[in-house]
């Protein structure tokens, strides 16, 4: 997939379950992506990770995706940062922010600052 295809389909689900039924605040919105990245350190805490090899198998004998996804994904530290990434892109798509562009441009003038872009840390 395309980057803006990962922006289209994140934002048409949301908007498709109620998310965007009623006008969207920033504040909110910005506050959704900053919990997910908790959840995430949570799960990093918790020793939680994805297990794919097994999720792979199991889903190869045919049960619910849903509920192998619950027991083997739901909730792990890979899971809780998918989920920052989907709800960025959801805001880019709400807002028409063109951000793969964005992103090319920031690389570009990372890449030509100095080492820790003059900061200790």
């Amino acid at each position: 997939m395309e980057f803006t295809d990962y922006i289209d389909q994140a934002h048409d689900n949301a908007v498709e379950k109620g998310f965007w039924d009623q006008k969207r605040e920033i504040g909110t919105l910005l506050m959704l992506i900053v919990s997910e990245l908790g959840e995430a350190l949570e799960a990093h805490r918790k020793d939680r990770f994805a297990d794919l090899e097994t999720f792979d198998r199991e889903l190869l004998k045919g049960e619910s995706f849903k509920e192998i996804h619950k027991r083997y994904l739901k909730d792990t530290f890979e899971d809780e940062i998918a989920d920052t990434f989907i709800r960025l892109f959801d805001l880019c798509g709400g807002l028409n922010i063109a951000i793969e562009d964005i992103i090319q441009l920031k690389m570009e003038y990372n890449s030509q600052r100095e080492k820790l872009h003059g900061k200790k840390y």
